[in-house]
């Protein structure tokens, strides 16, 4: 089994918008995790389990920092971040390193 895999994607978070502005970044936030666990899942998971939840899914803090840099009414359209699912399940999401 492969200890880890690790994905480079660009979320789009055009849907932040639509949602009231006070709600913003924290919206943008639950997209970020929604959007890796669908493109991280565990393809051999039982179907019985639950294929993944979002508090298996970590953030890292400067992650965190740049979605709220601009308050919580304005966050980013989009963002490129980093995940890493590790064998126990748990995906770790942070900056790509440039």
């Amino acid at each position: 089994m492969v200890d880890e895999v690790e994905r480079v994607f660009t979320v789009p978070l055009t849907v932040t918008k639509v949602v009231p502005r006070t709600k913003r970044a924290p919206r943008a936030i639950k997209e970020i995790k929604e959007y890796v666990l669908r493109h991280m899942a565990d393809k051999s998971a039982d179907k019985d389990d639950e294929k993944g939840k979002k508090k298996d899914v970590w953030i890292d803090s400067k992650l965190n920092e740049l979605l709220w840099a601009r308050g919580i009414e304005n966050p980013p359209s989009k963002v490129r971040i980093k995940a890493i699912r590790f064998e126990d399940g748990l995906i770790e999401v942070s900056l790509p390193d440039e």
